[in-house]
């Protein structure tokens, strides 16, 4: 059922061009329309990869699913950065970490099994490697709370950091590439290779057109909403470019997989914290205003906070329904937090 729903929703991104090609409405209608519409494409980017892994193997599917996993959130990015939104895109990446450790996966312990065995060791390293990645943050951050957090000096700094995340991420992920089972030819029931990589593509385009209609429109939007462009980006641009990893882990705890679920969850963000951020970073470097990676203290600490208390609550390697009902109260309270800061 869910998945004929998602299937039929794809038709709301070619409606979103039409319209704003052809009706011309309000931006507060274009953000509403372009955010539902990036739902189902983020999804249907996390199928292609799927269907695509199926033929190419473990290790050359993990990385499609690593690379195409986050396109919905680089792309975003990128148009916020050719926009000169740079609070948007620090907002976008630091409430997709945030996001993805707390309310993901509250949802997923709160409905799969109880009391079910997680991968302690594997979740304990990802939510280390967030930490690493906000320690990091911190060189251009700092220098950024006094004076012009965007001034051109602070986005020389931040190449630094930037690097270095990347290349613990490709450190990282070569390590785990290397521990997965060669490539093995199976009976693939799905799509071809063909058609997967055609989808792929297909859909990676239509969600850079819907997302360049999302960014334009936020600053609108915020006005009529009466809510600053920083609470947008940090919770409803995070949780619609993670739209996929978000639906994905809930399915897979209802069906019991709680390893693979919180996997997903906890590995979700540390790809954001080690890959798109620095991508995007260096990305922008194409673009008459690089990014800065001037995090304010509040993205900052609430990164380091939630990993922190997911530590904690995971340190026993078992999945229990009261600590996921927890983790969504935690960010429950940060949105509260996110809704009263305004913007910079």
């Amino acid at each position: 059922m869910a998945r004929r729903f998602l299937w039929a929703s794809l038709a709301l991104a070619p409606i979103t061009i039409l319209v704003d090609r052809f009706a011309h409405p309000s931006k507060t209608v274009l953000f509403v329309f372009a955010a539902v519409s990036l739902i189902p494409l983020a999804w249907l980017i996390g199928e292609a990869t799927e269907h695509a892994g199926e033929h190419t193997g473990p290790r050359i599917g993990g990385l499609l699913n690593a690379s195409f996993g986050n396109a919905p959130e680089v792309i975003i990015a990128v148009i916020a950065v050719s926009e000169n939104l740079p609070d948007v895109v620090r907002g976008s990446m630091a409430g997709s970490i945030v996001s993805n450790i707390l309310l993901v996966l509250g949802a997923a312990l709160i409905l799969g099994k109880d009391n079910a065995e997680l991968d302690r060791s594997s979740l304990l390293s990802q939510l280390s490697l967030v930490l690493v990645a906000v320690l990091l943050l911190l060189i251009p951050s700092v220098p950024g709370w006094h004076g012009d957090p965007n001034r051109h000096s602070l986005a020389v700094l931040s190449i630094g950091p930037a690097v270095v995340l990347l290349g613990l991420y490709l450190v990282v992920t070569i390590a785990d590439i290397r521990r997965r089972p060669a490539h093995v030819v199976t009976d693939a029931t799905g799509w071809s290779l063909r058609t997967s990589l055609l989808v792929l593509g297909a859909t990676t385009a239509v969600t850079a057109v819907i997302s360049e209609i999302l960014v334009h429109s936020l600053g609108a939007f915020a006005k009529a909403a009466n809510l600053s462009e920083f609470f947008i980006a940090i919770v409803i641009v995070a949780i619609v470019g993670n739209a996929a990893e978000h639906g994905g882990a809930v399915v897979i705890a209802r069906r019991g997989k709680m390893k693979l679920a919180t996997e997903i969850a906890i590995s979700s963000s540390a790809q954001v914290g080690l890959l798109v951020i620095p991508v995007v970073t260096l990305m922008s470097w194409a673009f008459a205003h690089p990014l800065s990676l001037a995090f304010r203290p509040i993205e900052l600490i609430a990164m380091a906070t939630a990993a922190l208390f997911v530590a904690f609550v995971i340190r026993d390697g078992r999945a229990r329904r009261w600590e996921g009902a927890l983790l969504i109260a935690v960010y429950g309270g940060f949105v509260v937090w996110f809704l009263s800061a305004g913007d910079r």
